[in-house]
């Protein structure tokens, strides 16, 4: 599979410091969105499609066919553009089969006790090992927990879709304090992802810019062993746990975790709009630790 090379483009979003990915079968044409961002300034409460619109004016360009909406794992620092995209091109929308843990678990955070739990919301829950394809391109779908109870890799030719699992080897690896996360998951994860050729092209789901440097989102499986400040130093599965539960009692939430996962866990699905036309976002107090009340 990682000799076959899909060509990849990323979409860097300033406000959130995602990537979206169109990856495409050159022989084919046909291609998959992986991760697709929804714009929402939560001062305002504002969305728009701004993300989603540029990823289809280059899917237009480039006269590629959209076969699949891929999503990681229910994201918690932005609102997911699946179902716009969706609408607009077709494609099913799919996500790992685990996402369901997720819905359990925050469906009780937001007091949600209809809310279906079931991950019927997509058009595929994919399982562990399966594969499917982009055009002619093999793909497999790799069981990432973690940073999230249903978070995946997607591996699509040479390619390796990884999300918050890894990110730039100056930047590290993903926090693993979220509700269901687990720092050993994780390095479960990120030593399979490792195994893979070290020619495999890893694409990272955010990029923060150490040091104020241009945004960067592609490495590879040699240089992730060779650099990663976190895999490299840490020699066991002891010194990553240490190491990962130590900085994360660090950290605050994600400034859009409580936006996001109410629409996230629900397919990219807004809340519907009530009697005076206007949609509502729910807010349950006091749920999550990690407030930031120093940060000014």
């Amino acid at each position: 599979m990682s000799t076959v090379k899909p060509f990849v483009k990323g979409f860097f979003d300033n406000r959130t410091f995602s990537i979206q990915y169109v990856v495409s079968d050159p022989e084919t044409k046909k291609c998959a969105i992986v991760d697709p961002v929804l714009d929402f300034d939560e001062k305002s409460g504002a969305t728009a499609t701004g993300n989603a619109d540029a990823v289809l004016a280059y899917v237009e360009q480039q006269g590629l066919k959209v076969e699949w909406i891929l999503d990681t794992h229910p994201h918690a620092d932005h609102l997911s553009a699946a179902l716009y995209l969706k609408q607009k091109t077709g494609a099913p929308t799919a996500i790992g089969e685990k996402v369901v843990e997720v819905q359990k678990l925050w469906k009780s955070i937001y007091n949600w006790p209809h809310f279906r739990a079931d991950g019927s919301q997509w058009d595929k829950l994919f399982a562990e090992g399966e594969t499917f394809k982009v055009g002619g391109i093999p793909a497999k779908v790799l069981f990432s927990p973690g940073h999230t109870l249903a978070s995946i890799t997607y591996e699509i030719g040479d390619a390796a879709f990884v999300h918050d699992t890894l990110f730039m080897p100056d930047s590290g690896t993903a926090r693993a304090d979220f509700p269901g996360g687990s720092a050993a998951q994780l390095y479960e994860s990120i030593i399979e992802i490792l195994s893979l050729p070290d020619e495999t092209r890893i694409f990272t789901g955010h990029d923060y810019q150490p040091g104020g440097r241009e945004p960067l989102w592609e490495s590879t499986v040699a240089e992730q062993k060779a650099k990663n400040i976190h895999m490299s130093r840490c020699k066991s599965e002891v010194e990553f746990i240490k190491l990962r539960e130590t900085r994360d009692k660090t950290l605050s939430m994600p400034r859009l975790i409580l936006h996001a996962l109410q629409v996230n866990m629900n397919g990219g699905r807004l809340p519907e709009p009530e009697a005076n036309g206007r949609r509502y976002l729910k807010f349950p107090l006091d749920a999550l630790q990690g407030a930031a009340w120093d940060d000014q």
